[in-house]
């Protein structure tokens, strides 16, 4: 009996210095950013909701959130990058990973303004000439952001073997596929399910892992 309670003590302690290992000392792994991307995709996809369905516009584009949350996001890898002395291969992946997808939704929007600037005057004539509804474009940008949303996600949960980031990568895709056949309104809907399903609800998993392995680490 003493001998399995020596065993249970420690795998109990084993566990926790992998949950320690695993947790301290890294941004990304205390869901601090994952948390805020969520909130912000989601406040953001709900207020142009709001917008819609009530017929208003605030003074200003609520998607400008996105680009003021990246002050934060640069301060969070100013003070990993200090905290960690030596980042290993995993550290490096990741890194790169989410800088390209940042980098992909930066060229998606440029990309998709250019076509907006492109294709409205044709669609005007087509329209005006047939009488007949053209392409809308809008109905689609939905799901090229859910498709780029689910990569880095995926790829994150499966590198981490952490399942919340994983289904929450493929919720991603769901939504994706999904919003190809449902009403714009809709759609964004399904943009801010996904990101609470692939960011929010993971972040504060990884959250409350972090302050737990945080506590053991203070005892």
């Amino acid at each position: 009996m003493s001998q399995e309670n020596q065993l249970t003590e420690k795998e109990s302690l084993e566990l926790i210095t992998r949950m320690i290992n695993k947790a301290k000392d890294a941004c990304h792994d205390t869901g601090i950013t994952a948390i805020m991307w969520g909130l912000v995709i989601i406040i953001c996809s709900l207020v142009r909701v709001a917008e819609l369905h009530f017929g208003f516009r605030l003074p200003f584009d609520i998607y400008i959130l996105t680009y003021i949350a990246i002050i934060p996001q640069i301060y969070f890898s100013v003070q990993e990058k200090k905290r960690k002395k030596a980042r290993t291969y995993d550290d490096q992946f990741q890194a790169g990973l989410w800088i390209a997808f940042g980098i992909s939704i930066a060229l998606l929007i440029f990309i998709i303004n250019k076509m907006y600037s492109s294709w409205d005057p044709v669609n005007d004539q087509i329209e005006t000439l047939t009488g007949t509804a053209g392409f809308k474009l809008y109905e689609y940008i939905a799901a090229l952001f859910l498709l780029l949303y689910g990569i880095p996600t995926f790829v994150t949960g499966m590198t981490m073997k952490f399942k919340p980031m994983l289904w929450g990568g493929i919720l991603c895709w769901v939504c994706c596929i999904a919003s190809l056949f449902l009403p714009v309104k809709t759609d964004l809907l399904l943009v801010a399910l996904s990101a609470a399903g692939a960011w929010l609800i993971p972040g504060i998993i990884m959250e409350r892992d972090y302050q737990r392995a945080k506590k053991h680490l203070a005892n």
